[in-house]
């Protein structure tokens, strides 16, 4: 959706995606099944390749999403395209193959930009033309709730996704530190599954052990997931994109770190948090710390926000500057 508000008027995407019915229906584009054997014609009526954004270069999953998207680029790269590789978080890259594909592909791109620091760094380290901005999705044009502003006040969102590093034990202690959070604050809990395949059973779990006021809520549309946050107090997140919009909406926000990514906005926004290998085993401990955010946390100020929204819009100025030459 992000990529989408940015591209010039005159554009017309097509989105390779693995659901390309809901793709068009969601987002009101013409799509693809990427993995179908049309990319290749795709590829030779196109002008421009886009490659993003997210983290899409890591092999810490696995070796086939670096594999498979580099591999992508560099197809397009040899049918002509300009290719730009847009909005990425790249690595970790431990394997010394995927380190080699990723420089060589990168190194042939039109243009290249990064959400974080630690992707620059790399890029600058292999000699690749780099520009740094923060994540497009501070850009994201926000949409009100239908129904938000009706639920119980005060409000606190909670996004948890599944992941090995959240054990059925350490969800277990958050799950008691919420517990003991909504009984101090009397709060309504939003339980905010953003990708429900992965969220959508932890929020359940949630629900079903809170005694207070409390709502799953599943929204589809980005733009109304980032409105959620300005009727909220306070954010408890594990999701990257979460925590953004969370701190886009001037809402207090608490982190829970799986990835390098998130822990990298904790640093860059001073934001208060745990890794989640990290977490205390004492339920009270984490309530404690969540009631000392919520009563006394400081939120991101007006200037602040607007600093980087101004600076994600760079990743639409070099769409921009791309496509428009391309097309002119």
């Amino acid at each position: 959706m992000s990529l989408l508000q940015m591209l010039p008027e005159r554009v017309t995407p097509i989105v390779m995606s693995g659901n390309p019915k809901e793709t068009e229906q969601r987002y009101g584009v013409e799509s693809s099944d990427r993995l179908s054997l049309n990319i290749l014609p795709l590829l030779k009526n196109a002008d421009t390749f886009i490659w993003g954004g997210g983290s899409l270069i890591q092999d810490v999953t696995s070796l086939a999403s670096p594999i498979y998207y580099s591999g992508l680029m560099a197809l397009a790269q040899k049918q002509g395209l300009k290719t730009i590789a847009w909005a990425q978080g790249i690595g970790p890259l431990n394997s010394p193959f995927t380190r080699w594909l990723t420089q060589e592909v990168l190194r042939h791109c039109t243009a290249v930009t990064v959400r974080d620091n630690a992707s620059a760094e790399l890029l600058a380290n292999w000699q690749i033309p780099v520009t740094i901005a923060p994540d497009p999705v501070w850009a994201l044009k926000a949409q009100p709730v239908s129904g938000l502003w009706e639920l119980p006040a005060p409000r606190i969102a909670v996004t948890l996704r599944a992941h090995p590093q959240l054990t059925p034990q350490r969800l277990a202690i958050l799950t008691q530190a919420l517990i003991d959070l909504q009984t101090a604050t009397q709060a309504c809990i939003l339980l905010v599954p953003f990708q429900p395949s992965q969220d959508l059973a932890i929020a359940h779990s949630l629900a079903a052990q809170l005694r207070g006021n409390k709502q799953i809520i599943t929204i589809n549309n980005p733009r109304e997931i980032k409105g959620l946050f300005r009727g909220v107090e306070m954010a408890i997140a594990m999701r990257f994109h979460s925590l953004i919009m969370a701190a886009a909406a001037e809402c207090r926000c608490f982190a829970l770190s799986y990835d390098p990514k998130v822990s990298q906005l904790m640093s860059q926004l001073n934001l208060p948090g745990w890794e989640l290998n990290q977490l205390p085993d004492d339920p009270n401990i984490i309530s404690t710390a969540w009631l000392e955010t919520y009563v006394n946390g400081d939120s991101l100020n007006s200037t602040q926000i607007n600093s980087l929204i101004d600076r994600a819009l760079i990743h639409r100025d070099i769409l921009h500057q791309i496509l428009i030459e391309k097309n002119s």
